[in-house]
């Protein structure tokens, strides 16, 4: 079995686990709140590549790594699309796919049905989630304009607004 098959099926196991926890809780898992975020490189839905340093140190960010299959995802979308509204002009927002049981494909025609507005990446060989240390799917890293973590966390009772007002 490959190193990306590896890490997708246990992306998918601690989703799992997570998804059953009655509440997730800011910083227990993933980068530690303080340090600068890495940089990988993923791809665009048009399947070019992406590299994450365009966004880290350049503004404020809030990264989603996410699923289409995954319902701690969907628990939190309403949060996220309320944060988007309420800063969606002085924050970045970037959705990051993780490859775990997904595709380009399926990810485009999600991100379609959905009518997205944020930009959509997908991590097609895991790089970003090892870089980030991603614990499961639903995991959320603001970063400040400097590119500093100032909050991470899992689950789909994130409050997205407070995180996304730790940007600024």
């Amino acid at each position: 079995m490959s190193k990306a098959a590896v890490r997708s099926a246990l992306i998918a196991v601690v989703c799992a686990t997570v998804s059953m926890a009655a509440s997730a809780r800011a910083q227990d898992f993933g980068l530690p709140v303080g340090s600068v975020a890495p940089v990988a490189s993923v791809q665009a839905l048009d399947g070019s590549t992406v590299s994450l340093a365009q966004y880290v140190g350049k503004g404020p960010v809030l990264i989603q790594f996410w699923a289409a299959w995954c319902a701690t995802c969907r628990q939190l979308m309403p949060s996220f699309e309320r944060a988007k509204q309420l800063y969606g002009t002085r924050v970045k927002f970037v959705a990051i796919a993780v490859s775990a049981n997904e595709s380009l494909e399926r990810v485009r025609r999600y991100s379609a049905a959905h009518k997205f507005t944020h930009q959509v990446l997908y991590d097609a060989r895991g790089e970003a989630v090892d870089r980030f240390n991603v614990p499961a799917t639903s995991y959320i890293v603001v970063l400040d304009r400097r590119g500093r973590i100032v909050y991470t966390g899992v689950g789909g009772d994130q409050d997205i607004v407070a995180a996304a007002r730790k940007a600024l």
